[in-house]
This record gives structure tokens, sequence and C-alpha cells, in this order.
């Protein structure tokens, strides 16, 4: 039986559009890619979400590779990506109504030490039970030992918990922990089905 829903944050509770942050910089079109690439695409933005490395550190290894006209753009989508966080569409609602229903709900995010920050301009964040956040604990999504922390931190058993996340490598992770899990791909009616497949019972 599911008693707990763990969600993923980016890409699942909130937009994590990478192009559109570019794209709100007003970079030329030109610089995009290269801007995709050497932020997004790079070993600091990965160390972030592992907390192996600081915001300055991350910003400085960048800029090393770019042209000195996108030091600040690059600076910015480090740190200002979340202004302003963008909720997805009928995602808080389905978390309150799962609270409603008498479910627990918990976030499982691969997400920077400034996930504490912006966390509170979550729509949906006052309903959660708990969270647990890669930097904060030296791991991220898909490693077993994540997943098995999130158990041992809010005395959870997996075969009792239901993941939702917009990767399948961390769907794949989930269910090879003994959870049960939907590939999210903003289709909140989809997911909606998914749960009320595994047994859960909406309010």
């Amino acid at each position: 039986m599911i008693r707990n829903i763990v969600f993923d944050m980016g890409g699942v509770l909130i937009q994590f559009d990478r192009d559109y942050f570019i794209d709100k910089l007003g970079v030329a079109s030109a610089d995009h890619a290269l801007l995709y690439n050497e932020v997004f695409r790079s070993l600091e933005w990965a160390r972030l979400d592992r907390g192996s490395i600081t915001e300055a550190e991350a910003i400085a290894n960048m800029c090393e590779r770019l042209p000195q006209r996108l030091h600040q753009a690059a600076a910015d989508l480090v740190t200002k990506w979340d202004q302003p966080i963008v909720p997805m569409e009928g995602m808080t609602e389905l978390v309150e109504e799962l609270k409603q229903a008498g479910y627990d709900v918990y976030l499982l995010s691969n997400a920077t030490l400034r996930q504490r920050e912006y966390w509170p301009r979550v729509s949906a964040s006052r309903f959660f039970d708990g969270t647990l956040i890669s930097a904060d604990v030296k791991l991220v999504k898909p490693q077993p030992e994540i997943y098995a922390l999130l158990c041992k931190t809010f005395g959870l058993t997996p075969s009792e918990c239901f993941m939702i996340d917009d990767v399948p490598q961390n769907i794949e992770g989930a269910v090879e922990a003994g959870m049960s899990g939907f590939v999210f791909n903003e289709d909140v009616q989809a997911l909606r089905e998914a749960l009320k497949k595994a047994g859960v019972k909406l309010a």
C-alpha cells in the first residue's frame, strides 16, 4: 500500500526550462548554445548538486571558458535562475489533494545549497512533510544510497513510496530501491492516472 509520495522538484513541482533561463537574460542568439553547454552541461553544475563546490568557485571556473561578455550571464544563471519561481501547472493542487487524502509527501531533489533559499517560494512547499537535497548529503539521484537515506531519515518503507521524477534514470533508481515510480513529462492527468493505478486515493 502506498503511504508516501516522493516528488522531484525541477521539472516536476516547478518549471526548469534552461533555454528560457538563458533567453530571459537577453543574450545574443549566437551565444545561447555556448552558455547552455558551459553552464548547464558543465562539471561545475553537477558538482553544485553534489555540494562539492561553492557557487563562487563554479562561476569562476565557468568564466575561464567563456568570453568576458558572458561572465555576468553565467553568474546570473547560477545565482538567479530561480527569480521568479514558476510552478508546474496543476502540481500544487495535486500535492494539496494528496495531503487531504492522508498521504505524506516528501521532496527528493538533486539541487544546490541555494534550494534552502528558494524552497519557501515554491507554492507546494507548505504541504511537505520533509525534504532531502543532494547538496546537503553529498549524494545524487540515481545513487542507491540517496533513496536509502531518504527512507532512513524519515522512517519510510520503500514499498510504501511512490516516486515522481522527470528523469527516467532517477525512477529506475527508485524502483531498484523498492519504490514505485512514474516518469513525469508535464502531463498532470497522466500522473493522476498512474497514481490511481498504484492504488493512491485522491481527495
